[in-house]
Order: C-alpha cells, then structure tokens, then sequence
C-alpha cells in the first residue's frame, strides 16, 4: 500500500508554513519585537524553513549576516529557496543542536522559538555554546512551552496522542507504557519546568528578563489539525504503530483535535515563555571558550 500524503508529510516535515501559523507565527514575531539597536548578526537555532530569518533580515537593514542552524534537509532545502533573494547576508548550516560546531560567529542576537524540548536532556550544551557565540551586549532570546502534565508524565500534544491512539483500540492507561516502549519521551517529560530550566541555564547565562503569554490553538477542521501534526511532530508519535496504521492515527490525530475545538472552542492551550538571556560576565571579557570574530 503506498503512503498516503500525509504520511509523506510526516517523513517529509512538509507543509511547516502552513503549520506554523496555528503557533510558531506568534512566537516569531514576538520574539523579534525584543530585539532592540541595530544588529548586525542574528543566529536562529533550528531555523526550520527560514521564516525567522527571513522576517529579521526584512526588519533589520543592519543584519549584514543571518545564520540558520537545522537539522532537517528538507527544511533547509526551503529555506535556503526562501532565503536566496538575500544572497550572502543569510547563511544554512546543517546541525544538530544537542552537539553543535563551533562557528566563525559571534551574535548580537541568537534566537530559538519552539524547539528546546527536542534537545532534552541536553539542553546544556545548546546552551554552552550560545554563551561562547554571543557578542558582548548579546542577547539570547528563547521561547519555552510549559504545558501542565498529568500523573503518567502527558501534556499538551501528549493528550491528543493519547485520545487518538485510545480511539485506534490502546487503553489508556496504557498509552504511557507503549509510547515507553518505543523510546518516545512525552513532550510534557521533554518540557522542563521553568524552575528545572532556570538550574539549567544558571551554568551558561544569566536571566536578563522574561514574558509570558497563553499560547491558545484554534483550528478549521480535523483536516487541518492532522497536517499540523504530521509537519510538527513528524513520525515522532507514529512510529509507536505498525506502518499500515499510521495514516488512521494522523487521521484520528486530527479528529481528536476537531472534537476539542467543537467542546471547548480550542484544541490547545499553554503557557509560553520567552527568555532574555546574556552571557556571563567571563565570555563577555573573552575569558571563556570564543569563537572568532565574523
């Protein structure tokens, strides 16, 4: 049987710009109204398919150089077709954040929005790297999801997953157990808790402010929720079920989704927190580990 096409979405990670609008979108743009002066080097950590980038080299003439850090060939492919009328000012790397290179780089401003729960646990040497590429006067703007968790460790995302492997005939009490099994750690258990983060972080930068918003989701139709899904999350949930299933749990997935905006007029909500993060004072004195001057 051949793959339907959101399964191909989902190995793919298509469709992120119609996606994002139902939550990164927000994030983006609140992230960049932080941003203050004139920079002249911005580094976004898992740029995904640009659209960062591509806003902050729009708002800031200063910016002579953008750099992304992603992981996902696709993604990159897009960006860097989104991002070619810039030419030199925006550059692609490929990169995993949970060991990156270093870079000839060092920022004014390093962006990261909606990715940090994919690098636990090992968070830390994201941000050990940022403290060494941050200019003196940098700053470190990060987004954090904090979705509440229940007693087996689910939240957020974690919910829907659960209702629409329940609805395909797993109980769900056992839901927790089969995701164990296949080595898929709960977003919720991968979102740290702002006081475990804040332990984290402490080591690398310091916390120079910080916002917080409800990151409310609302959507269309169950068909719009699936897609959602499959561009955010991937296979990352699928994979707990047999190949041939996997399009009725994207399916199911998005149905989940639909029959919660119809109870409750939303599918989803969360806190949301963005950071303001400077370096400590011994890499802004060129004590620590620096890279060298762009």
């Amino acid at each position: 049987m051949s793959p339907s096409a959101v399964e191909i979405q989902a190995r793919t990670l298509a469709g992120y710009a119609d996606a994002s609008r139902l939550r990164q979108v927000h994030d983006r743009d609140w992230v960049l109204d932080r941003v203050t002066g004139s920079p002249e080097t911005l580094i976004d950590l898992g740029s995904g398919i640009g659209q960062l980038l591509d806003t902050a080299l729009g708002r800031f003439p200063s910016l002579r150089l953008a750099v992304g850090l992603e992981r996902s060939e696709h993604r990159l492919a897009e960006a860097a077709r989104r991002l070619a009328p810039y030419g030199d000012r925006a550059v692609l790397h490929a990169a995993d954040l949970t060991a990156p290179e270093q870079l000839p780089y060092r920022a004014q401003v390093i962006t990261q929005t909606s990715v940090l729960h994919w690098l636990y646990p090992d968070e830390d040497r994201i941000f050990a790297w940022v403290a060494e590429h941050l200019a003196p006067g940098g700053r470190f703007l990060l987004t954090t999801y904090h979705p509440a968790r229940d007693a087996q460790g689910l939240g957020g995302e974690d919910e829907l997953v659960r209702e629409a492997l329940t609805a395909l005939g797993t109980p769900a009490a056992s839901v927790a157990a089969l995701l164990a099994a296949h080595g898929v750690l709960p977003i919720a258990t991968r979102t740290r808790t702002v006081d475990d983060l804040l332990a984290v972080l402490a080591p690398h930068l310091r916390v120079a402010g910080h916002a917080e918003r409800d990151a409310v989701v609302t959507v269309d139709s169950a068909e719009q929720y699936e897609h959602f899904h499959a561009a955010t999350f991937g296979d990352y949930y699928a994979q707990v079920l047999p190949g041939p299933r996997r399009a009725d749990f994207y399916r199911a997935v998005g149905a989940a989704a639909w029959r919660r905006q119809n109870e409750r007029g939303h599918v989803s909500h969360m806190p949301v927190r963005l950071w303001e993060l400077t370096a400590h004072e011994e890499f802004v004195a060129g004590t620590g580990n620096r890279p060298a001057r762009a």
